[in-house]
């Protein structure tokens, strides 16, 4: 489906096409947790998925991941002790499902647009996918980037190889524009993730100002791709 897209698709474009969005990531997170979910009636358990995880959203915004505990969830929910246990048994368990769900959708990405043949291409359709989606699923890219200290350090480390190979996978293909060094590439691709983060992070500050997520993701394509072609703006 992604082949369908231009290499400067839009948000609405993305939204038909893409994998990943915010009604489906309940059934990806059961499948990713089978093992671990121990209520086996689908229905139930997707709606109890978007339960949790939008409560813990929500409790984390006010008052914080590390201070809330199972029995306010518990509360936030409505789920009992023993119902909730059926899904998680702690708050570890809980970032880690999360952060999971975040590094599975961008390790994926990086296949989505193998058949664009130009380096520059790819490298704008990437920006732009991670940009929608990052809009798509705010809630849980903000989680991780607040609460990724919560995890545990083999999760951690996991989430952080993660990136970094996102971040080279970026650099490459400014690298094989041929108008980047290594080490050009390296910190171009830096900026680059730099900016999808305050997209998510820092959001308030765009919808002040009234700038929508397509102006904000052409934006920032126009920035790289001034670096490759000077003439581009």
């Amino acid at each position: 489906m992604m082949e369908t897209l231009p290499v400067n698709f839009t948000m609405a474009e993305f939204r038909l096409v893409t994998p990943l969005d915010a009604s489906n990531i309940w059934s990806f997170v059961l499948d990713r947790n089978s093992e671990r979910i121990s209520v086996k009636r689908r229905g139930p358990a997707l709606e109890n998925l978007e339960k949790i995880f939008v409560a813990t959203f929500r409790l984390a915004n006010t008052v914080g991941f590390r201070a809330m505990t199972l029995r306010d969830l518990c509360q936030e929910t409505g789920l009992s002790m023993g119902g909730l246990y059926g899904y998680i048994q702690t708050k570890d368990q809980l970032a880690a499902m999360i952060e999971d769900a975040v590094r599975q959708m961008s390790e994926q990405m990086q296949f989505w647009f193998l058949h664009v043949k130009s380096p520059a291409d790819q490298a704008e359709c990437l920006l732009r996918a991670f940009i929608y989606s990052s809009e798509i699923l705010q809630p849980w890219l903000y989680f991780v980037f607040l609460e990724s200290r919560t995890l545990a350090p083999e999760q951690r480390k996991v989430a952080k190889e993660a990136e970094l190979r996102f971040h080279s996978y970026i650099a490459k293909l400014l690298e094989a524009t041929g108008k980047f060094s290594a080490d050009a590439a390296f910190l171009s691709a830096a900026h680059c993730m730099a900016v999808i983060q305050d997209w998510y992070v820092k959001r308030w500050k765009y919808h002040a100002a009234k700038i929508g997520v397509d102006q904000f993701a052409d934006s920032a394509v126009r920035l790289i791709r001034s670096h490759i072609d000077p003439a581009h703006r």
